[in-house]
């Protein structure tokens, strides 16, 4: 069984200029329209309630935040670190028209050119698949992700579906994972997909 044992803030970076040197392919990327739940994810994988902040105000988070995470396999004592990255939420509207411009520069900035990210993470709402700016987020990481790196799809609020809707959503998307903070349901899962990941590629490099 695999946990994360540790977890700290860094650093932010208001662009992929000012991004944290790092020679290491180990940043695991979270990014999600407002309002998804994305920080308390965040908070639910780590198990510290208040690594990444709850806004009441969606699209507060203007700058990209670093996290370092010890992740520990139980079975072999197997410790392996990693940064999380919490992007700014984007598709907010009340803001200024330059403002969400600067933002999504730098949002498509980071994704495109930061070499040491391996894992994009993209959250949507279940309760709304097919919003099209998640559409066109999901094209975007397909069309710019490198060769090695792995795009993951994970539903949030899971718990707001019933067990139908649950089951059409699987079929729909078979590749995507599902999750519910508030409940800790589907967390250990996402934990292990992210750390085999990470762990092959350590291997390799």
């Amino acid at each position: 069984m695999v946990e994360i044992v540790d977890a700290k803030f860094i650093t932010s970076a208001p662009k992929v200029d000012a991004a944290p040197e790092s020679q290491e392919h180990n940043e695991v990327v979270f990014m999600a329209r407002s309002n998804v739940g994305k920080s308390s994810l965040l908070n639910a994988l780590t198990n510290h309630k208040g690594l990444a902040k709850v806004s009441s105000t969606p699209g507060k988070t203007k700058l990209i935040n670093y996290f370092d995470v010890t992740f520990l396999d139980r079975d072999t004592n197997e410790k392996l670190i990693a940064k999380f990255v919490d992007l700014p939420g984007f598709g907010y509207a009340k803001v200024s028209k330059s403002q969400k411009h600067d933002w999504e520069k730098n949002l498509t900035d980071y994704i495109s050119q930061r070499e040491q990210i391996k894992i994009f993470i993209h959250l949507i709402d279940c309760r709304h698949p097919h919003l099209e700016i998640d559409t066109q987020v999901s094209e975007f990481l397909f069309a710019n992700a490198q060769a090695d790196q792995y795009i993951l799809q994970i539903f949030t609020k899971i718990d707001k579906l019933n067990q139908k809707e649950q089951s059409a959503l699987r079929r729909e998307f078979p590749n995507a994972l599902m999750v519910s903070s508030a409940k800790k349901r589907g967390t250990k899962k996402i934990i292990q997909v992210i750390y085999d990941i990470l762990k092959e590629d350590a291997h390799e490099s």
